[in-house]
């Protein structure tokens, strides 16, 4: 069949808008047409060539659709089932999946090049295969994916609104609760507020910290951080330190997030000053993927007993961990319409992530017809 996809042919080059040839389900595979697709950054690191990737390549990783299709073996969803789809596949029989570490399953080698788990490809563009960014590719009229990819959603949820869930809500409100570890009556310290950020204020207001800091140098995502659960809200990193050491009574926080768009050295290191002894600091934030400028000392880490960790998909069981979110949207306790600053057609993806980049989202929308 044939299906219009925003695909990268170059890194450093914006997407292409082009009609690509789609293979149908094969065994333990789903066909879906997506209703919408999130633009989160890290596409941006995709163009930017940050990620070793194959190209050409289908767009999108945070997607929302319903199941037009399944292949022989496919158990998890049948034809008419609104779906999510999971940036990490969850096959529930590798040692990850096994041991509760499903945001780590073995499935996610193949995301890079966007394969699905055999191995091969189901978009073609001319006489070349073209992969799915993270095996899933939801800039795309239509998809063909792992049944492992997708997550069954409850009908009443709207799915331009639901889109959120498959990847920055879950990373965001994760990476405050089970990386960073919030907990009542903490201080937590969140350095950036955009589409992944602002669901780390949420998990940690939901967590019962006393204080939720925010550092973010764009105005209304620092007023969009204080309407959702922040309570201090600054421009600059220098600011936010003397403010929480006051605030703490020269104790530091317990908890530092690093959620911007771009790692650096700078970010890591205020995050790292900014927490007291024992304190835990969740890097979530990406950059290239061989870079190794962050450096720390290693005796205050030691000395002060400092922990340092990554989070990838907010250390969720996707599977499970995705629609008690929506669960939590639908009672009111999770915010996502307030989180949606602007709708797109797929054409205008380009001038989606301009927009992105220019400080003006929270969180993009491509919404199909």
């Amino acid at each position: 069949m044939k299906t219009t996809a925003a695909v990268l042919t170059e890194v450093g080059k914006p997407f292409e808008i082009v009609e690509l040839e789609l293979d149908g389900p094969q065994e333990g595979e789903v066909l879906v047409r997506y209703v919408a697709a999130g633009l989160c950054h890290s596409d941006l690191h995709l163009m930017k060539g940050d990620f070793p990737s194959r190209l050409p390549i289908v767009g999108g990783h945070e997607g929302a659709g319903v199941v037009e299709e399944v292949g022989p073996g496919v158990t998890k969803v049948k034809p008419g089932d609104h779906v999510l789809v999971s940036f990490i596949p969850s096959c529930g029989e590798c040692r990850w999946c096994r041991t509760g570490h499903q945001n780590l399953c073995d499935l996610g080698e193949f995301l890079l090049d966007g394969q699905l788990p055999d191995g091969t490809f189901r978009f073609r563009l001319g006489d070349e295969d073209a992969g799915g960014m993270c095996s899933v590719g939801s800039f795309s009229q239509y998809g063909t994916l792992s049944q492992h990819s997708v997550i069954k959603v409850d009908e009443s949820h709207p799915l331009e609104k639901a889109v959120l869930a498959s990847c920055g809500v879950p990373t965001g409100w994760g990476t405050a609760v089970n990386a960073a570890g919030v907990s009542v009556g903490d201080t937590a310290v969140i350095y950036g507020a955009g589409g992944v950020g602002i669901n780390a204020v949420q998990g940690a207001a939901a967590a019962g910290a006393k204080y939720v800091v925010v550092v973010d140098p764009v105005e209304f995502k620092r007023d969009t951080a204080l309407a959702l659960g922040a309570t201090h809200a600054f421009a600059d990193a220098d600011t936010a330190f003397e403010a929480v050491w006051e605030m703490t009574h020269g104790q530091g926080a317990e908890r530092a997030m690093v959620i911007t768009g771009d790692v650096s050295p700078e970010v890591v290191t205020q995050a790292f000053n900014v927490v007291g002894k024992a304190g835990t600091i969740a890097i979530t934030a990406m950059g290239p993927w061989d870079d190794l400028s962050v450096q720390l000392p290693a005796a205050q880490l030691a000395m002060y007993q400092k922990t340092v960790k990554g989070c990838i998909f907010g250390q969720f069981n996707p599977q499970y961990d995705v629609p008690r979110l929506l669960g939590l949207y639908q009672s009111g306790l999770l915010k996502l319409d307030e989180l949606v600053t602007q709708e797109y057609k797929l054409e205008d993806v380009n001038q989606g992530y301009e927009d992105l980049l220019a400080g003006k989202l929270i969180r993009g929308v491509i919404r199909f017809d």
